[in-house]
């Protein structure tokens, strides 16, 4: 009996020592023990900060620590991806990932991070159409109009972005080159300064995020011309796609999800996934963000970095047949 009794304590003993050998399953046991940080890739005031904050709240909720959103804007993203992949993979540095910051950076110059190697997926988030707005005093009533005169006075006509090669950058550029309407690039660290201008008068146009643009679209502050998806969006069934108002086949969505530095353990990515998964399930969250322009999409790690891969794809492909890799920020 005390031979047994023995054997079992030495087995314990072994596997205390083993666990505190392996810093990553041990810690996964425990996961969190401290504030989680999410960084922003872009200013306050936007949809994706508003996501993040949201969520973050939630996921707050949910695992008993503090979730704090740590905005790093500026260079279309690239400033907060390369903070957080060079973050340490322990679980406590998570970044609300962007189109931009995870897929179309990489076309537009030579990055200090890979979006695939220096990251691990946890779950998309987040995706949404973007629209076409102007100020509301501007003499701009439609998609027709707009490019009828960036056609009479080249490059006197300007879009504003939150960045260069963010979603706003893209849609401008690709708008412009579709529609064959020469139009001058402004780009901001953001897109609250963005908008701000194109309210002013200062900037023409801008393509903000559904969820960025409605509100001030609601307080007439810009006239929405057009929506960028394939199809017309639910809450907004009287306004045009921008390929119905002329501009044939054109279609831009933009994404958001949670990725972690590469090497993240995988019970912590796991445990993180499940907890994000249930976030966007609960109705009253996706009822809001559907109301601001937003459809809440969980995934599993392997299909958000799937999705990731193909998008780099899509989007190099298409930056390069459009020569868009070429326009200056």
């Amino acid at each position: 009996m005390c031979f047994y009794a023995e054997e079992i304590n030495m087995r314990a003993r072994t596997l205390v020592l083993f666990l505190l050998a392996c810093p990553g399953i041990a810690e996964a046991q425990v996961y969190p023990t401290k504030p989680i940080r999410v960084i922003v890739p872009s200013t306050a005031g936007g949809s994706v900060d508003k996501l993040a904050r949201v969520v973050g709240e939630e996921l707050q909720g949910r695992v008993g620590q503090a979730v704090v959103i740590d905005n790093r804007p500026g260079a279309g993203g690239t400033i907060g991806a390369q903070t957080a992949a060079t973050s340490a993979p322990d679980g406590y540095t998570l970044m609300m990932g962007t189109l931009a910051a995870l897929a179309t950076n990489p076309s537009f110059e030579k990055l200090r991070y890979d979006p695939v190697r220096d990251f691990t997926a946890i779950s998309l988030v987040g995706k949404q159409d973007m629209m076409l707005t102007v100020g509301a005093s501007s003499p701009i009533k439609s998609v027709a109009e707009l490019i009828r005169l960036a056609k009479q006075n080249p490059n006197s006509v300007t879009y504003a972005s939150a960045g260069r090669g963010t979603g706003t950058h893209l849609a401008g550029a690709l708008f412009s080159q579709m529609s064959g309407a020469p139009m001058l690039h402004v780009g901001y660290k953001g897109l609250v300064p963005g908008m701000t201008d194109v309210i002013g008068g200062r900037v023409t146009c801008m393509f903000p995020s559904i969820a960025s643009g409605l509100p001030m679209v609601r307080a007439g502050k810009v006239r929405l011309l057009a929506v960028t998806g394939k199809k017309r969006f639910a809450i907004l069934p009287q306004v045009p796609t921008v390929s119905e108002a002329g501009v044939r086949g054109f279609e831009v969505t933009s994404w958001y999800g949670l990725v972690a530095p590469s090497k993240t353990p995988r019970p912590i990515v796991d445990q993180l996934n499940k907890e994000i998964v249930q976030i966007l399930k609960v109705s009253k969250l996706q009822d809001m963000f559907l109301e601001d322009g937003m459809e809440l999409v969980p995934t599993t790690p392997a299909a958000f970095n799937v999705l990731i891969k193909d998008e780099i794809a899509r989007w190099k492909k298409l930056i390069q047949t459009a020569g868009l890799e070429k326009v200056e920020q």
